[in-house]
C-alpha cells in the first residue's frame, strides 16, 4: 500500500506555489513544465525535508546527512517537471575522477540551469600487511617505512558516485537540501 505524503511549504494560497508570506499550507505541484517561475521553484525546493528522506554517512569523525539521488529525482519530478540532467565533462587523473554536470529546469522565464562538480577516488594507497591476525605485521622497506600499494576502492562505481555527487550539488544550487550544507 502506497502512502501519500503531505508536504507543506511557505505559500499564501493553498493551491499555488509559494509567494512571499510564510504559512504551512499544502502546495499543489505544477502540472506542466514552465508553469512556475524560478523563484517559486527555488522556494519550494528550499524547504527542509522530512528526516526520513535523508540518509547519514560517516566522514572521518563527523556524521553527515545527505539526500540520496533517487529522492532528489522524485522531488524534482514533482516540483520541477521537465527537468533534465547532462554530464558536461569528465576528467580522470591517476587516482581520481572529476565530473561536471548540468541540471536544467524549465521555468516560466525559460530554461534555467546550474552546474556542479563531483569527484571520486579511483584508487587509494593502503599499507601492506603480512600474516594473519593476531600475528600479522606491517611490511617495511629498507628505510623502515611502511610499504604501500595502490588498491581499487570497493564501494560502488566511481563514475556513478561522482555523478551522484554532482547531481545533488547542482540540485542544492536550486535550493534542494541546501540547508544541509550549513555549519552548525
Amino acid at each position: 500500500m502506497q502512502t501519500t505524503e503531505r508536504i507543506t511549504a511557505p505559500t499564501t494560497a493553498p493551491t499555488t506555489a509559494p509567494t512571499t508570506a510564510p504559512t504551512t499550507a499544502p502546495i499543489t505541484p505544477p502540472t506542466h513544465p514552465g508553469e512556475w517561475s524560478i523563484i517559486q521553484i527555488v522556494s519550494v525546493l528550499s524547504r527542509p525535508l522530512p528526516a526520513r528522506l535523508l540518509k547519514t554517512r560517516q566522514q572521518g569523525k563527523s556524521s553527515l546527512k545527505y539526500i540520496p539521488w533517487q529522492e532528489a529525482t522524485r522531488i524534482l519530478n514533482k516540483y520541477a517537471p521537465g527537468w533534465s540532467w547532462e554530464i558536461r565533462s569528465t576528467t580522470a587523473t591517476a587516482d581520481r575522477l572529476f565530473l561536471v554536470g548540468r541540471l536544467t529546469i524549465p521555468a516560466a522565464e525559460g530554461m534555467v540551469y546550474r552546474e556542479a562538480t563531483g569527484t571520486e577516488l579511483l584508487k587509494e594507497e593502503k599499507e601492506v600487511w603480512l600474516g594473519e591476525k593476531p600475528d600479522r605485521r606491517l611490511l617495511r622497506d629498507e628505510l623502515d617505512r611502511p610499504v604501500t600499494e595502490a588498491r581499487e576502492l570497493a564501494y560502488g562505481d566511481p563514475s556513478s558516485n561522482a555523478e551522484s555527487m554532482a547531481f545533488r550539488r547542482a540540485a542544492a544550487r536550486f535550493g534542494l537540501c541546501l540547508n544541509l550544507y550549513d555549519k552548525d
